[in-house]
């Protein structure tokens, strides 16, 4: 077991037989019955969606939204694991994030959700432990189909869900989530003693990030690097003292030249690994945590 938290993205699923990414947009489309919706890598996915699930409403192609989650999670469930996935497990790390819906790094589909409250929609707790590694669907997964996190709507509402938790009072009527903000609980002496929420290993824990694009869309990850850095480096009130690594291979360095900077300026470390995307560039980030 690694005392370390890894937030893994879509990246691992690519090497995996079972539909793509650009597959699944098409697949949406037609579930939808919608000839009108026209892709274009402009339009920001979250926006995408809304405009695709917008328009379904709009001409009656189902009734509840659940119905269209519930029709991704089944086709991102097809997805078939692949040795990244086991060599993940056989690494242990204490935790496991992912913005992934499917259970392909957990090996099976969890029996029992393991979060201190049961959410529907937003996910700020939502855990499972298996073989004493906690894992984290901070985007939802396919076992609650309302708690996928596609639209901007869906977007939005998560960053105030955890915005809540890290600097307001968060709005659980649960006895077992604390009342005070994570910022008041970390100015404490006694510090934060147990992790209730994968926000929590933001400041807590060293993350390394893999696989995962970490589009500008998605604002809730984005909101807590630049909030951490901001205690980091302006606060201060509160010592940071766990770091942010985030990999990336070399073939990509020069075109996410803009976006590693902005990393960079948020106090997370840059690891450029001169290999191909593929097994050997997993293999070779994961052999050396």
């Amino acid at each position: 077991m690694k005392d370390i938290a890894l937030l893994v993205g879509n990246g691992v699923n690519a090497m995996s037989q079972g539909i793509k990414w650009s597959e699944l947009l098409d697949q949406i489309i037609d579930f939808c019955k919608d000839s009108t919706i026209h892709k274009h890598a402009s339009k920001p996915f979250p926006l995408f969606y809304e405009e695709i699930f917008l328009n379904a409403i709009k001409r009656k192609r189902f009734a509840k939204e659940t119905e269209l989650k519930k029709f991704i999670g089944e086709k991102v469930s097809d997805i078939a694991g692949n040795d990244i996935h086991a060599l993940i497990r056989k690494i242990a790390p204490a935790h496991i994030m992912t913005a992934n819906y499917e259970f392909l790094l957990e090996g099976q589909t969890p029996k029992k959700n393991d979060s201190i409250i049961t959410e529907n929609t937003y996910s700020i707790f939502r855990r499972y432990n298996l073989d004493n590694i906690s894992y984290w669907h901070v985007h939802g997964d396919c076992k609650s189909p309302q708690s996928i996190n596609l639209g901007y709507d869906h977007y939005c509402g998560q960053l105030q869900k955890i915005r809540n938790y890290v600097v307001a009072v968060p709005d659980y009527k649960s006895d077992q989530i604390e009342k005070k903000s994570l910022y008041m609980r970390m100015r404490t002496p006694k510090g934060i003693k147990q992790i209730n929420s994968w926000v929590d290993l933001f400041f807590m824990k060293d993350i390394h990030i893999i696989g995962l694009t970490l589009d500008f869309v998605e604002i809730d990850l984005w909101w807590l690097i630049t909030y951490r850095a901001r205690l980091l480096y302006y606060d201060k009130k509160i010592n940071i003292r766990n770091k942010i690594c985030y990999y990336i291979p070399k073939a990509y360095e020069a075109d996410a030249g803009f976006k590693l900077d902005l990393l960079r300026a948020n106090g997370v470390e840059v690891i450029v690994i001169d290999k191909k995307h593929g097994m050997d560039y997993y293999t070779a980030i994961l052999n050396a945590l």
